[in-house]
C-alpha cells in the first residue's frame, strides 16, 4: 500500500507514519520541517498551498491521510486547507481526522446537554474549521472517510476500539492516538467506510 500523510509530525500523524511503515507500506510524509520527522519515510517538504509539490506527493498513491489539527484554540483553517490541498492534488481516497464533539448524535443526556455545549464554546475555532473541512470533503468526488475520535491520549496502542456510523460511541470519551492511527490505516482499504463518517472511541 502507498499512502501520503499530511500532518505527519503531529501526534496522530507520527503514529500513522510509524504504523504504516511497520506494515511494510510505502509512506510519503508531507512536512514543513524535515527535522521534526525522525522516521524513515519518504519526505516532501511543502506547505499546504504548494500545489505542484503536493500533486507530486499524491500522484500514484492509494490514499491520502490527513491528520492535521490546530495547535492552539485560536482561529484556524488548517484542517480545511489540508483537505482542500489533498483534493486539488488529485487524491482518489482521502481519510481525514475530525472530532466526535462536532455533534451529539448518540450521546447520553449529560454529554449532550452539558458537555458538548461547553466544548463547542471552548473549542469553537477548531470545531468551525473541522465543520468546514467535513462539508468540503463530503461535497467532493473523492472516496472519503471522516473519522471522529473523542479526546486524544498518548500511550501505546490498545487495540480496543469501538466504532459507530450512525452517531457517537456511547460511554467512552477518550482514545489513544495510536489507536486512531491504526483505525485510519485499517480504513484505507475498507469499502464499507467509503463516503461515511465514523465515530471511534476506546472499547
Amino acid at each position: 500500500m502507498k499512502i501520503t500523510v499530511l500532518g505527519a509530525t503531529g501526534g496522530v500523524g507520527t503514529e500513522v507514519v510509524g504504523q504504516a511503515l511497520d506494515r511494510g507500506w510505502q509512506v510519503t510524509a508531507v512536512v514543513r520541517d524535515r527535522s521534526r520527522l525522525r522516521l524513515p519515510a519518504d519526505v516532501v517538504v511543502a506547505g499546504l498551498h504548494e500545489a505542484d509539490k503536493l500533486a507530486a506527493a499524491v500522484e500514484g498513491r492509494d490514499a491520502v491521510v490527513s491528520a492535521l489539527g490546530a495547535r492552539d484554540r485560536g482561529p484556524t483553517t488548517v484542517c480545511t486547507d489540508g483537505a482542500r490541498a489533498a483534493i486539488e492534488a488529485g487524491a482518489k481516497r482521502l481519510l481525514v481526522v475530525s472530532a466526535s464533539g462536532l455533534d451529539a448524535d448518540g450521546d447520553g443526556f449529560f454529554t449532550r446537554t452539558l458537555v458538548k455545549p461547553l466544548l463547542d464554546r471552548v473549542l469553537k475555532h477548531g470545531y468551525a474549521d473541522m465543520r468546514a473541512m467535513e462539508a468540503l470533503v463530503m461535497a467532493s468526488a473523492v472516496d472519503w472517510t471522516i473519522v471522529r475520535p473523542p479526546m486524544l491520549l498518548n500511550g501505546p496502542r490498545t487495540g480496543a476500539v469501538r466504532s459507530r456510523l450512525d452517531g457517537n460511541v456511547r460511554g467512552s470519551y477518550t482514545i489513544r492516538r495510536a489507536d486512531v492511527a491504526a483505525f485510519l490505516l485499517d480504513a484505507v482499504a475498507d469499502p464499507t467506510l467509503i463516503r461515511r463518517k465514523v465515530s471511534i472511541a476506546h472499547g
